[in-house]
């Protein structure tokens, strides 16, 4: 789950990471507001789930309220399309008015994990303000790594190193190993899977600042956070995966015409990938999961169904916790209820698979059986045509 700038800032403000001064608004007289108490320059910062704002033209300086309430009414409302939003863009329903900073310095520092070496790794470049993935595509060198001991975590010397490779001495040192302790420390107590200050600015007066923060949270903790959970927002996801996080199931929109439905996140890669080796292009990935009920079934055939870029659906299921049978009913009762016209190609293997395929066949539905994967997609690639 992703949250805005403006609630990333507030959670590590929490922890000690020293951010810049600033106030949230939803109208232009409230931006003025805001500017007004900040006194001198101020920032105003579109607040939407994507990078690259500040390009897409939602980020721009205000050297006074009056300037800022002008801005205010230029950013909110516009729809803001950048490389990270929907091709339709997305529209900007508040934005974040905060001091402007003398910036002298722009760096980079973030935590993620390394599912390779199954640790926390942490990273920073001295190439702040720019994507990460730029930075290392191109100046890799300056990106200097630590990775963080699964029980004892990052250690007081790897933060120095850290800082180190920051270029950062003196006061100013010391300031970004705190920061990057106290980062890390967000990281780990809020069961972040991305903890990101880019760019993180060392100002004329000597300050290091986050002037920009992004958080991930796993999706899977956030039981132990309703706090965070509540900061969710919906506006900035497309209403297919809300409908689907809904029912409990995995669902992302792609571009292509093929409908995917699989049982297992391995499996659903595993399928994706067949279909564009037999020529298609998947139009999205959705896993019910391993003990889906036939409502559930019938809640994912609805979602693909409502995709008007879904030309065939392709259902790829080995029946384990989810028996065959129970998929067979699933799949009945969606196509029924629904009035499904897309044709629909079945390939399912496992507990009760020649039950399920029994009950398909009487079914007396227009579905597609498949022998096996291979199979399955060559026959949805066609029929998607």
């Amino acid at each position: 789950m992703k949250i805005h700038e403006h609630q990333a800032k507030a959670i590590l403000r929490e922890f000690g990471v020293a951010v810049p001064r600033g106030e949230v608004a939803e109208t232009p007289a409230i931006a003025r507001a805001v500017a007004e108490r900040l006194g001198g320059p101020v920032i105003v910062k579109a607040q939407v789930h994507a990078g690259g704002r500040g390009k897409a033209g939602g980020i721009a300086l205000a050297s006074d309220p009056t300037a800022a309430e002008a801005v205010a009414r230029q950013i909110l409302g516009m729809r803001l399309r950048t490389p990270q939003t929907p091709p339709e863009g997305i529209e900007v329903r508040t934005i974040l008015v905060e001091e402007a900073s003398p910036i002298e310095r722009e760096l980079y520092v973030s935590v993620t994990l390394d599912r390779v070496a199954a640790t926390h790794i942490v990273m920073v470049s001295q190439a702040g303000g720019v994507e990460i993935e730029e930075v290392a595509a191109r100046t890799p060198e300056k990106i200097t790594r630590e990775w963080a001991h699964p029980t004892l975590g990052l250690q007081a010397f790897q933060a120095r190193r850290l800082a180190f490779g920051l270029g950062l001495s003196g006061d100013q040192l010391k300031a970004g190993v705190a920061l990057i302790q106290n980062l890390f420390a967000c990281y780990l107590a809020r069961d972040c899977s991305l903890a990101e200050i880019n760019p993180l600015g060392v100002t004329r007066d000597g300050r290091v600042l986050a002037l920009d923060a992004k958080l991930a949270f796993d999706d899977n903790a956030l039981f132990r956070h309703p706090e965070i959970a509540r900061l969710r927002d919906v506006n900035e996801e497309t209403p297919l995966d809300v409908e689907a996080s809904r029912y409990g199931l995995n669902y992302i929109k792609l571009d292509g015409n093929v409908g995917c439905m699989v049982n297992g996140a391995g499996l659903a890669m595993a399928t994706m990938d067949i279909v564009k080796l037999a020529g298609g292009e998947p139009a999205n990935f959705l896993d019910v999961g391993g003990g889906a009920s036939a409502g559930q079934i019938e809640n994912a055939f609805r979602i693909l169904s409502s995709d008007p870029a879904v030309k065939a659906v392709f259902i790829n299921v080995f029946g384990g916790i989810l028996r065959c049978d129970r998929l067979a009913e699933g799949v009945i009762a969606a196509v029924k209820t629904l009035g499904l016209t897309v044709p629909v190609v079945v390939r399912m293997e496992g507990t009760n698979v020649e039950l399920g395929r029994r009950m398909l066949a009487e079914s007396g539905l227009a579905l597609t059986t498949a022998d096996d994967m291979a199979d399955g997609a060559r026959k949805a690639v066609a029929l998607a045509k």
